[in-house]
């Protein structure tokens, strides 16, 4: 390697150290872990625009608008085929809703807790007959209504500790009416980065009495999801995700997601 060679290398080694050090704060706290919500609310006069890309070309735009300090209301939209060569597809012809609402914040001794309504599932939405019986649902059904709570420590950065119980109202046509429980933490590695782990028990999908081919009905182990959180700016966060570490689907690789979120008070 020349000397040039050696100066650009050593110049694009102190940019990415730079970025990776840099000390940029969140504007509020986190509304989501890869997919389970937190106790965490938009600050008044503040919305966010969200894009989740994932598999087989897969698409959901989301946007959300605090209208205090603890509510905020939300619809998001998704869409199948997007990146390839395939004819691209809503899942709904209508938009999905959001709504949370903190009924308590958190203080020293308490976590927060808030109480919540999220429709928007997860991959495709499925309307399939089977043994003459139609089943409509995403491949991983919506939280539906949800409790959740949250506390935060000081612990080299922050650490929060999430927890919350689900029932959903809507997908329910599989005999799966079971509620659901789910819990998850994240870690700040500095100000820019931090890592999200969380698991999703899945109880209302471990009943394999409508396992189809075609679907990816959980098996009855939950799903084990972790990602990288970079806070690019105050305004800006991107994600790399990775789902179901613990294979509850039929999928043989684990699934990766990209998500991007920009915020801004008006």
């Amino acid at each position: 390697m020349t000397k040039s060679n050696h100066k650009e290398a050593g110049l694009i080694i102190i940019f990415l150290l730079t970025i990776c050090g840099a000390q940029i704060e969140q504007a509020y706290p986190p509304l989501n872990l890869v997919t389970i919500p937190t106790a965490g609310t938009l600050p008044r006069g503040t919305y966010t625009i969200e894009a989740l890309l994932g598999k087989n070309g897969g698409f959901i735009p989301k946007f959300a608008i605090g209208i205090t300090d603890n509510f905020s209301v939300g619809i998001s939209f998704g869409i199948q085929k997007l990146i390839g060569n395939d004819s691209l597809f809503a899942n709904k012809s209508t938009p999905e809703v959001q709504i949370k609402y903190r009924v308590y914040e958190e203080s020293q001794s308490m976590p927060a807790l808030v109480f919540g309504l999220n429709t928007q599932g997860r991959g495709t939405f499925r309307d399939t007959t089977y043994t003459g019986k139609l089943i409509n649902r995403y491949e991983q059904k919506a939280w539906g209504i949800y409790l959740v709570m949250s506390k935060n420590w000081s612990f080299l950065g922050n650490l929060g500790i999430h927890g919350g119980l689900c029932k959903n109202i809507s997908e329910n046509d599989d005999g799966d009416k079971d509620p659901n429980i789910f819990f998850g933490i994240d870690k700040e590695l500095n100000r820019s980065f931090s890592v999200l782990i969380e698991y999703d028990s899945a109880l209302n999908d471990n009943d394999n009495k409508y396992a189809l081919d075609e679907i990816s009905f959980g098996e009855g182990k939950g799903y084990f999801n972790a990602g990288l959180r970079w806070a690019v700016s105050p305004n800006l966060m991107m994600e790399i995700n990775f789902n179901d570490f613990s294979k509850n689907t039929k999928a043989e690789y684990t699934n990766r997601e990209i998500k991007i979120m920009y915020s801004e008070s008006f």
